[in-house]
């Protein structure tokens, strides 16, 4: 916390310096301390300049996702409030889940500049490249059933969404949780549960955005399936700080919602992004991996994708479902 002071006091004085002694008594620690912490910052790769006479002054930031970044001006009352942050692992998931078994506190954001081993739905490798996305899970502890895991999912999605329409980007949403741009993928994400019978234990959403990644710097095989913000945006690179800021500003206001009066409005929201209903869809069971076809028409209280075939209305849970 106290680093995290600091670098917001290096940025409020601009091009000032700031003294070491004006630092030391803002955070009740001595100026030994502070030269510590500033050290500390410089090893994360802050820029920072120093006289003898005037004190410290911010050259320049990392494009890193640090605390240090995301936690200055973040607006939430749960999520983000406790970070770790990795320079590489294998799935922030997987890291999530272990926090989540030994307490953590809830809103704990995991987020990594790489993912070794990113896994998506139905276990399909999920593209993490160092630096050019963001890849990162949340803990939650919801008072909710087993039964209703699922709508975190459209919460996830519908939060994604509206932190691009900040940034004047729009999403679409095929169901569940996929944020596509003209049929390619931009957003993926992944949740996972332990419970028992009548009860969440913990939640571990994972997201992963696609932020700064031309197409050419996509795996040959990913390049008609896939796409990124900064492709929607003309061109120009995204912050990654500032991006993830929002994305866990809408989702904390979300989930407070949720807690409150429960998943109507989120459903609402989510039709509104989707680019499922009212097409033709194939849908393949995540279960024995048999197919139909038939036309998306709904989502049910639930979340389901009602689709309506020439046996009826048939509602879809779980599977891989594709537009046609």
């Amino acid at each position: 916390m106290r680093k995290m002071t600091i670098v917001e006091m290096l940025k409020n004085a601009g091009e000032n310096f700031i003294s070491g002694e004006t630092i030391a008594g803002v955070l009740g620690i001595s100026r030994t301390a502070v030269w510590k912490h500033i050290q500390a910052l410089r090893n994360s790769g802050y820029e920072i300049l120093s006289s003898e006479r005037r004190g410290y002054k911010l050259k320049d930031a990392p494009d890193l996702l640090l605390p240090s970044e995301i936690q200055i001006g973040l607006d939430t009352e749960i999520v983000g409030k406790e970070m770790d942050y990795r320079p590489s692992v294998d799935s922030t998931n997987r890291l999530a889940k272990k926090l989540a078994y030994h307490g953590a506190a809830e809103g704990t954001i995991v987020v990594a500049e790489e993912q070794t081993g990113g896994k998506g739905r139905l276990e399909r490798v999920f593209y993490s490249p160092r630096g050019k996305g963001i890849w990162f899970s949340i803990i939650l502890y919801p008072n909710f059933s087993p039964h209703d895991a699922p709508k975190f999912t459209l919460m996830a999605a519908v939060a994604v969404a509206e932190a691009m329409a900040r940034f004047n980007l729009k999403a679409e949403i095929k169901w569940p949780n996929d944020i596509m741009h003209d049929g390619r993928k931009l957003v993926g994400i992944l949740t996972e549960m332990s419970g028992e019978i009548g009860k969440i234990a913990y939640l571990v959403i994972g997201v992963g955005i696609n932020v700064n990644i031309s197409r050419d710097e996509f795996p040959e095989e990913l390049r008609g399936i896939a796409t990124s913000l900064s492709e929607l945006n003309g061109g120009e690179e995204i912050s990654r700080v500032y991006f993830l800021r929002a994305v866990l500003e809408e989702f904390d206001k979300l989930y407070r919602e949720v807690k409150a009066a429960g998943f109507d409005k989120i459903l609402e929201r989510w039709r509104k992004y989707n680019v499922t209903l009212g097409k033709n869809v194939r849908v393949i069971s995540a279960g024995d991996g048999t197919s139909f076809t038939g036309k998306a028409v709904d989502l049910n209280a639930d979340g389901a994708l009602v689709v309506e075939t020439a046996d009826g209305l048939h509602a879809v849970y779980a599977g891989d479902v594709s537009i046609r």
